[in-house]
């Protein structure tokens, strides 16, 4: 599907210049994993918009709070050695976080794709925009995002992204935004009994 600046900018709350450097990678990331419809696309850059703060950040912001101490010796992110938790912090558009998921992100992507870094040796590679693009996208594909965006089931979407529905009311303005600049059949008004 093509996208172009002024959409991508009004989709995911992002400046013209970010959006400049963020069109052709995420472009290449959509078409990577099927993201290839108006649905699909408006609930995707609705997600990744409020992720990242408008294509702003691609690396989780350190504190640590204490959610982010928490990182450190969790066995389902595979953070058991020293330093784990800060080193494998959330990178990319939908924030990877933890070594066992920068691990299943790399084999994933080299599945389908050429030329991706060992992201568990070269974590910060997961923050350079083709790589947060790719990771995004393919985390996506792989959740089963793209039925529940043909459904425009957004609420399910956003938990699967964020564990909860942290910062609902700002992806819903984002995804009404994308709605309406891609001609998508979604919103909040399609969702609305």
């Amino acid at each position: 599907m093509d996208l172009n600046v002024d959409q991508l900018a009004a989709c995911t709350g992002a400046t013209l210049t970010r959006a400049t450097m963020w069109l052709r990678p995420i472009g290449a990331a959509a078409d990577a994993f099927e993201i290839n419809n108006p649905e699909r696309m408006a609930c995707f850059l609705a997600q990744i918009g409020h992720e990242s703060g408008g294509l702003a950040f691609v690396t989780e912001i350190w504190g640590p709070t204490p959610a982010q101490a928490g990182y450190q010796g969790r066995e389902d992110l595979g953070n058991l050695q020293p330093g784990d938790g800060y080193n494998f912090r959330g990178r990319g558009l939908i924030q990877i976080t933890g070594r066992a998921n920068y691990r299943a992100a790399r084999d994933g992507l080299r599945a389908t794709q050429q030329g991706v870094p060992d992201f568990e040796w070269l974590p910060d590679t997961l923050a350079q925009p083709d790589w947060a693009s790719m990771s995004a996208a393919w985390f996506w594909f792989r959740h089963g995002l793209n039925d529940l965006a043909d459904d425009s089931d957004f609420e399910t979407i956003t938990r699967r992204i964020n564990g909860g529905l942290n910062g609902l009311t700002h992806r819903q303005a984002l995804w009404e935004a994308a709605c309406a600049q891609l001609g998508a059949a979604g919103g909040l008004e399609a969702t609305t009994p």
